[in-house]
């Protein structure tokens, strides 16, 4: 009698590990370029909230596993969601983008060979990136009929401004490395490229020096304020300062 075919156990789809009081967090599904399906969104929002709720942990570094740190969504799975209403659900109840952004500690993008799509929105989700000398960026959705769906359209034009980010979005032309850092989009190139993740590390225990408070103040005086006017701005800043004297 043949013996029932047992399931393969798949990888996990992140892998998350702490160097000190650096968390690293690796996208792992290099055999697809670390497209992002939706058992790395689940994945990656359980990870997200171990960070920040680890109060041994003062900054993150996300990478990506294996020649690239992402390519975006995983095409093989649009458009299987029992229904568009069943998919916002999710989304709305596991916000990763959301949980990401609004981290109350530093977060570093070392990023590397293919970086686009959802991968590039998720850097610029990032505080910083930092890229080895092959990443390659670009938005590809306005050529599958998508609008960049993981807060592109936001991110780019806060970063690059709006005639530079309607390039890029609406072109879908690549970037290279040496082109994302003299945009703004990359903070630094790393070489050679088997450094990168040491490189990532050694900035986010840079940043754990600093107080954790200080930090997480100053990331909100520029991310809110970028939402306020220039007056509103300035309360905002003269308040967080108060709290650190």
């Amino acid at each position: 009698m043949a013996k029932p075919a047992q399931a393969r156990r798949l990888p996990p789809a992140v892998l998350y590990e702490k160097a000190g009081s650096v968390a690293v967090v690796s996208l792992n599904r290099p055999e697809v370029l670390n497209a992002y399906n939706v058992a790395m969104r689940d994945a990656l929002f359980e990870t997200l909230q171990a960070v920040r709720d680890d109060p041994d942990v003062g900054a993150m570094v996300l990478r990506g596993n294996g020649p690239a740190f992402s390519s975006g969504g995983d095409v093989s799975e649009f458009g299987t969601a029992p229904s568009p209403l069943a998919a916002r659900d999710v989304r709305w109840r596991r916000d990763v983008w959301g949980v990401l952004r609004t981290l109350p500690k530093p977060a570093i993008a070392a990023v590397h060979g293919y970086t686009v799509g959802g991968g590039l929105e998720m850097a610029l989700l990032c505080d910083l990136c930092i890229a080895a000398a092959d990443a390659r960026f670009c938005y590809p959705e306005t050529g599958l009929a998508m609008i960049p769906g993981v807060a592109g359209t936001q991110t780019t034009t806060r970063l690059l401004g709006i005639g530079r980010a309607l390039d890029l979005v609406l072109t879908g032309r690549w970037l290279s490395a040496a082109e994302a850092l003299q945009l703004g989009i990359v903070a630094r190139i790393v070489a050679p490229a088997d450094d990168l993740r040491a490189a990532a590390v050694d900035l986010a225990r840079q940043l754990c020096k600093l107080p954790p408070a200080l930090l997480a103040q100053t990331k909100r005086a520029v991310n809110e304020g970028l939402d306020l006017s220039l007056a509103e701005g300035l309360t905002l800043e003269k308040r967080l300062a108060e709290l650190n004297h």
